[in-house]
């Protein structure tokens, strides 16, 4: 029972002031039965929660960090106004700005906007409203709780979507649309034209040399419609913390930009996430569809704390794949798992497709070697010593099985994935 209001404080003093007067037995109990009635009053003349309708409109899906907005319609069939508080409670990770005043007249409705600004990836529910309808005095009030479902998608925020110009200025330079045109194996013909010093001899077209007065020389272009397979390890090593979020999310904003790179190049992108089982998969978008089916793939994701098994995931994309493709691995370089999981299986793989190994990489690490302040100092510049050296070899591993190794911190591994796909694409390996 709460007492708020003008009425109700004035209620609440007349009855002191009859407490006052009759300041006995008889009073106390005069005093008690006031307050009663005036609960008992309020509670009759209080509109009922009960009866209520909702509705809810808005926002179905946002990018991290992003405002929302999810309308709240509140029907009153009832024959008495409602007015109090409303909460519209969502989980913390939402950001709900949650409270509202409500005074819903007899037979209208309100509408109350409730803002969202969420702090974690994945599907954010409405738990309940809860509806305080207060009496004409103010002395006392009803509650009650409706289950008003909505559920709001937080998609990967995609950062690295700043890199995207740049890239694709690059690769119109590939593609033959400026006036840079590249020769290697496994580019595709474009035209010919008279050679100028500088051009790679082997590119001489003897054929056309013979049959004109200059020398010709072909020019090529990268091949399109390559696939290119994307493959999250969901597992232990991309729970890791790196900063504010997880290894994981660095790794989806890594994979975010090379699939609309890759896309433009007019090559075809999947997506795999997996760790003991697949969780997600995304095949046979392209355009415009293939980010939207990305990011509604990726939202939902949450790092596992289990060991992922390598073997497994090697043959899901295996048995996915089955043309030459570029697999490109977004997990970790900790040698441990690695020598456990995937240099056993890696041969397998190596021989179908042309595979990267991207990892995000901890700038902490950086920091600690330079560390010699004091004894604790130096201890850590020790370990963050020893585990660049684990990373370098096995790097230095990984390319010896013919391997390319991205391995970045979170701001600097996308970019640096899309600078490798494109150098891929320059040197003829795609």
């Amino acid at each position: 029972m709460a007492v708020t209001g003008r009425l109700g404080l004035l209620a609440l003093f007349g009855a002191l002031v009859v407490g006052l007067v009759w300041p006995s037995k008889t009073g106390i109990l005069a005093v008690g039965g006031v307050l009663v009635l005036l609960v008992v009053v309020d509670l009759v003349l209080a509109g009922s929660v009960r009866p209520l309708a909702f509705r809810r409109s808005g926002d179905t899906s946002v990018r991290l960090g992003e405002p929302c907005e999810v309308t709240l319609v509140v029907a009153n069939p009832g024959g008495r106004a409602v007015r109090g508080q409303l909460r519209d409670a969502w989980p913390p990770s939402a950001g709900a700005a949650d409270r509202h005043a409500l005074r819903v007249p007899a037979g209208e409705r309100q509408a109350l906007v409730t803002s969202l600004r969420p702090t974690r990836r994945g599907d954010r529910t409405a738990a309940r409203v809860t509806v305080r309808s207060v009496g004409p005095l103010g002395v006392a009030a009803r509650q009650g709780s409706h289950e008003v479902p909505w559920t709001v998608r937080v998609l990967p925020p995609f950062h690295s979507r700043k890199h995207l110009p740049s890239r694709l200025a690059r690769l119109q330079q590939l593609d033959g649309r400026s006036a840079v045109l590249i020769r290697g194996q496994g580019t595709e013909f474009d035209s010919l034209r008279e050679y100028v010093i500088g051009d790679d001899v082997r590119s001489i077209d003897w054929r056309a040399t013979a049959r004109a007065a200059d020398v010709m020389v072909r020019t090529w272009r990268p091949e399109r419609d390559r696939h290119v397979v994307l493959v999250l390890d969901t597992g232990r090593v991309s729970a890791g913390r790196v900063g504010d979020a997880p290894r994981l999310d660095a790794a989806m904003d890594a994979a975010l930009l090379l699939a609309v790179l890759a896309s433009r190049a007019g090559d075809r992108v999947d997506l795999l996430a997996y760790d003991r089982r697949l969780r997600a998969a995304v095949q046979g978008s392209s355009g415009a569809s293939l980010l939207t089916s990305l990011v509604n793939a990726m939202a939902p994701i949450e790092p596992s704390l289990v060991e992922t098994d390598a073997r497994g995931m090697v043959a899901e994309v295996l048995q996915r794949t089955r043309r030459r493709s570029l697999v490109v691995l977004l997990t970790g370089l900790d040698a441990a798992p690695l020598e456990e999981g995937l240099f056993p299986v890696l041969s397998s793989l190596t021989a179908r497709h042309e595979l990267i190994v991207a990892a995000v990489a901890d700038p902490r690490v950086a920091e600690m070697l330079t560390g010699r302040g004091d004894a604790e100092a130096v201890y850590d510049a020790a370990a963050a010593s020893r585990t660049t050296a684990e990373r370098q070899r096995v790097t230095e591993r990984l390319a010896r099985h013919g391997v390319s190794v991205v391995d970045a911190v979170p701001e600097e591994l996308p970019p640096a994935l899309a600078d490798r796909y494109l150098a891929l694409k320059a040197a003829g390996r795609l």
